[in-house]
């Protein structure tokens, strides 16, 4: 039986992560180290946290759609792909060594960080696509969604980095779209977690219930801010991110 005061103190948690990644991404950032601290191994966290993830990304999408910030119809490919590709990359990471993925994610991670910093693309109006949304969207989102499957951290920033630097999306659409996939490549996940009796479906639901709350106000903020907000959120998250995947991996 798990403490009640834990479920509460998780619930705000997930609220926070959901806040955070509603804008950003990395809500995991958040969310795993503290499952981890309350005593949780790190499958049964990394489960747990793919749960309470869903609820914030769902929220957050919906709340993204409702303004027009997304067109579903031209996703449903991208969506699909996405799912095929996270679904494939969870089975590919219990037949193959991915310790390499420790070095090479923290500097793609930083990658997106200068990109963000740098780039005059970064605004709250589209710009010029570099390559066919409908093309190439699907094969953005089974790459990134492979990956998703076979490793996790980062995903929202390649994403945003993707829709914004080769679709010429907004800093606000980039971040709808971003979450979008990322509901379909947590569920993709889910569907390995989930037989296997990770998941810890009481602190999942706890969290779940903050990340409601925490996606749609993190929504509403990256609607209300854009840019100014959403472009320091990501490097922010994107460099702490790295930190962590190089010196407490």
């Amino acid at each position: 039986m798990i403490d009640i005061w834990l479920l509460v103190a998780l619930g705000g948690v997930g609220m926070l992560a959901g806040f955070v990644d509603a804008v950003a991404g990395g809500g995991g950032l958040i969310a795993v180290p503290a499952l981890l601290s309350a005593g949780f191994s790190p499958v049964a966290a990394l489960a747990t946290n793919k749960v309470q993830g869903v609820a914030g990304t769902c929220a957050a999408a919906w709340t993204y759609w409702r303004k027009g910030f997304i067109t579903i119809r031209s996703l449903v490919p991208g969506i699909a792909a996405a799912f095929v590709g996270s679904f494939a990359g969870a089975y590919t990471v219990t037949v193959i060594d991915t310790s390499a993925l420790g070095i090479a994610v923290p500097v793609a991670v930083i990658a997106v960080a200068l990109y963000f910093a740098l780039s005059p693309s970064i605004r709250d109006v589209d710009g010029i696509a570099r390559l066919n949304f409908a093309v190439f969207v699907p094969i953005v989102g089974f790459v990134i969604g492979f990956y998703d499957g076979i490793f996790g951290p980062g995903t929202g920033s390649f994403f945003m980095l993707a829709f914004v630097a080769l679709f010429g999306l907004s800093a606000v659409r980039a971040t709808a779209n971003t979450k979008v996939l990322n509901v379909t490549s947590n569920l993709a996940a889910l569907f390995y977690f989930i037989p296997a009796g990770e998941v810890v479906w009481s602190v999942g639901l706890a969290m779940a219930a903050g990340q409601l709350v925490g996606g749609y106000l993190g929504a509403l903020t990256g609607i209300r801010f854009g840019a100014r907000l959403i472009r320091p959120l990501v490097i922010v998250v994107s460099i702490v991110l790295a930190a962590r995947l190089l010196f407490f991996p």
